[in-house]
């Protein structure tokens, strides 16, 4: 009998615990959603030249970077520390940055007309110039203003011999609309834009 109302007069204070248990349950804030992000290097209105810069082929490698730098996670880092890198935990690239600018410069030098045939490495043609890319820089800039990085270094070889027909690097600065992931990359895509733009100015010149 005492046992039975011992239990009895728990039963209150059980439900209560219940209670609270389940309230807090519900107070947990929902895990952020991934959010996923897409570069884009836009030409400007320019006529493209009758004649293709290179007479040949250009194969375009896939491009390199450092271990945080390719990975799809955005990367960012703060005023001040530009040697020190983070990576976002929701926001990541569609695509690895090295794979996705190279599939951007390919599309940008073919509408270009800078060679006959623009080719990536899968297509396993016999190509006469190799044009390899290096991502330096692709980041976030937490400070104030807020802004993005983009530093790249664009090479063309000769596929015989190795002979080396141009080298530059590029590094622009974006300042960006706010201090969103978002505001970042639209900033980076303008400084895509650019670099690419900049890169053919270049090979026109040589």
């Amino acid at each position: 009998m005492r046992r039975r109302a011992m239990i009895k007069a728990l039963r209150p204070i059980l439900a209560i615990a219940v209670a609270g248990v389940v309230a807090a349950c519900g107070s947990v804030p929902p895990v952020p959603e991934d959010q996923f992000y897409r570069l884009k290097a836009v030409r400007a209105e320019s006529a493209a030249p009758v004649k293709p810069l290179f007479p040949g082929t250009i194969e375009i490698d896939r491009f390199v970077a450092d271990g945080v730098t390719a990975g799809r996670p955005i990367v960012y880092s703060e005023a001040g520390k530009p040697h020190q890198v983070k990576e976002y935990h929701y926001h990541f690239w569609t695509q690895p940055p090295t794979v996705m600018l190279r599939d951007e410069l390919v599309s940008y030098l073919r509408a270009a007309n800078v060679a006959k045939v623009v080719v990536t490495p899968e297509m396993r043609v016999n190509a006469d110039y190799v044009l390899t890319g290096k991502i330096i820089r692709l980041e976030k800039v937490i400070g104030t203003p807020p802004k993005a990085v983009l530093e790249i270094e664009l090479g063309v070889r000769k596929a015989t011999g190795g002979e080396l027909i141009f080298l530059n690097t590029y590094q622009i600065e974006a300042a960006s609309d706010g201090p969103g992931v978002d505001d970042a990359v639209h900033a980076l895509n303008a400084a895509l834009s650019t670099v690419y733009g900049r890169f053919v100015t270049d090979l026109a010149k040589r």
